[in-house]
């Protein structure tokens, strides 16, 4: 047996903890296995491969303190039951903050398509999932996406990206501005009609896991964060996806597609103008709420890869915000205050907190 060391530092006996739960798996009774790095993640939590003679297996490793298991087994528990394909659990320690699993791969959708493949073929399957999910999944007692909750998503924005990463502290009139196009977002986002909401449907949590009859069969993961929500949250994660570009008339026929089929199901009864335009202030909601995310992945969480999406996600925002008459002076601010500045690169200082 031998195991990697533990990424983070002074958690050496997390590893011997871990070592010993593995040693009494029953999978894995030889105790010839050995752990290397899966997967990075943008939570507290860690994934590791563990090959071992029988094949290849994932160890979830996230601190109790941190990141609590009861909401990962409770969702997998909901998407599985509606017929996705999520990790099989094969041992889990609540307790610890250990679960053995079933190992999807490391195709994700978005390397897929980086290695060119065919994109119609991988989303048509995305779609279906998505599709399956709202469908069929059940919602009763989870957790609201209610005005709170979109609301501190929103504070990521003016306290992450304008504050820390560009040092800004906004006047009066400029905390107007903001403050209004918050309000439109969330009455928008709060008067969609409501389905179970994955809360990060996008490329990178979507598993290429075989090719059925010439269609990719595809695997559902990082889902914990699940909530009850506007219906059109998942879709704006996949057709705006902060690390994929797609062109406008490509997403705008996914999409009047996707309406059909939610249409049909009865889980929509707007128009299709409708539902395109709260889908793009959607998506406005969420992307300011990811410009704060990554910007704090970096400066709290030391994980500066994220600062390069920031101009794609910018440019999502910016577009959506320009396209809703009452969010054009917000559009118009924000393009002004970004142009000719480099997102990308880290910023020495800043405040991390706006007074307000």
């Amino acid at each position: 047996m031998t195991a990697s060391p533990i990424s983070s530092p002074g958690h050496q006996a997390r590893e011997a903890a871990l070592a010993a739960w593995l040693r009494r798996a029953p999978r894995l009774k030889s105790g010839n296995w050995r752990l290397a790095a899966a997967s990075a993640d943008a939570s507290f939590r860690r994934y590791l491969r563990l090959h071992h003679p029988g094949g290849t297996l994932i160890v979830m490793d996230a601190p109790p303190d941190r990141e609590a298991l009861g909401p990962w087994l409770e969702i997998r528990a909901r998407l599985a039951a509606a017929g996705v394909k999520v990790p099989e659990v094969h041992a889990v320690d609540e307790t610890q903050g250990f679960v053995l699993l079933e190992d999807f791969g490391s195709l994700t959708l978005h390397a897929a398509l980086h290695a060119g493949g065919d994109r119609e073929a991988l989303y048509a399957a995305a779609f279906d999932t998505l599709f399956k999910i709202q469908q069929a999944t059940a919602t009763a007692g989870l957790d609201p996406y209610d005005e709170t909750r979109l609301r501190d998503e929103l504070e990521l924005f003016p306290v992450w990206f304008l504050a820390r990463h560009l040092g800004l502290e906004p006047d009066c009139d400029t905390w107007d501005l903001i403050e209004t196009a918050f309000r439109l977002l969330l009455n928008a986002a709060l008067g969609q009609r409501k389905s179970f909401v994955h809360r990060d449907y996008h490329s990178r949590n979507l598993m290429v896991l075989e090719m059925v009859t010439g269609a990719p069969r595809l695997g559902v993961i990082d889902f914990q964060d699940a909530v009850y929500g506007p219906v059109t949250y998942d879709l704006v994660s996949l057709l705006k996806d902060c690390y994929v570009s797609h062109d406008n008339d490509w997403r705008r026929h996914a999409r009047a597609r996707h309406w059909q089929r939610l249409k049909a199901a009865g889980l929509v009864t707007c128009s299709v103008d409708d539902f395109a335009r709260s889908h793009e202030l959607m998506g406005v909601q969420r992307h300011l709420k990811v410009l704060g995310i990554f910007c704090r992945l970096c400066y709290r969480d030391g994980k500066t890869d994220y600062l390069q999406y920031l101009p794609h996600v910018l440019d999502m925002t910016q577009e959506a915000a320009a396209g809703e008459p009452a969010l054009a002076g917000f559009a118009h601010w924000l393009e002004n205050l970004c142009r000719g500045r480099d997102l990308t690169r880290q910023s020495p200082g800043g405040s991390a907190e706006i007074g307000r």
